[in-house]
């Protein structure tokens, strides 16, 4: 296996744990913590939130690891004759479709149509109670569970390769 690879597989592991603890955030307090303001106090702060998220340190993280993905998948096809690349495959993946792919289906429209509404309307607060809250939270929690299965997947493989290369020496 490639040094540079290794490296790349362990940086793959840390940066999908990362994004998975910003949603985890999200989905455990955040969220709930916004719905508990009333009024137009949350709705207000979320529109802030999804202004202030196209900062370079997320986004970078966020849709560099799709491209990161996607070579992670493709070596793991080149091993899947050993259990490390169906972990690999696998946690390419489920990062592609459970967290970048439900994000630009599911989260990121939400998202949009609050950001044009203005807060202090009753349609604003009816989208933001019955809808955006419950929605939002639910999709981002499944993308943090993509994200924390996609690190234990290419951890589990890294460790399994290095093992693997271990033996051979």
């Amino acid at each position: 296996m490639s040094p540079v690879f290794f490296i790349l597989m362990q940086v793959a592991v840390v940066a999908y744990a990362l994004i998975g603890g910003v949603f985890l955030a999200f989905s455990d307090f955040v969220m709930r913590s916004l719905s508990l303001t009333g009024g137009t106090g949350g709705v207000e702060a979320m529109q802030a939130i999804n202004r202030e998220v196209f900062r370079w340190v997320f986004m970078a993280l966020f849709l560099g690891m799709a491209p990161v993905s996607l070579a992670v998948a493709g070596y793991g096809i080149t091993w899947l004759d050993r259990s490390a690349g169906w972990l690999l495959l696998l946690g390419g993946l489920c990062y592609l479709f459970g967290c970048f792919g439900l994000t630009v289906a599911f989260n990121v429209p939400l998202n949009e149509r609050l950001a044009v509404m203005e807060p202090s309307q009753a349609a604003t607060l009816e989208y933001w109670t019955g809808t955006y809250l419950p929605h939002w939270t639910v999709w981002n929690t499944v993308r943090t569970v993509a994200c924390g299965v996609s690190s234990a997947l290419v951890l589990a493989a890294v460790v399994t390769m290095a093992r693997l290369s271990g033996q051979g020496s």
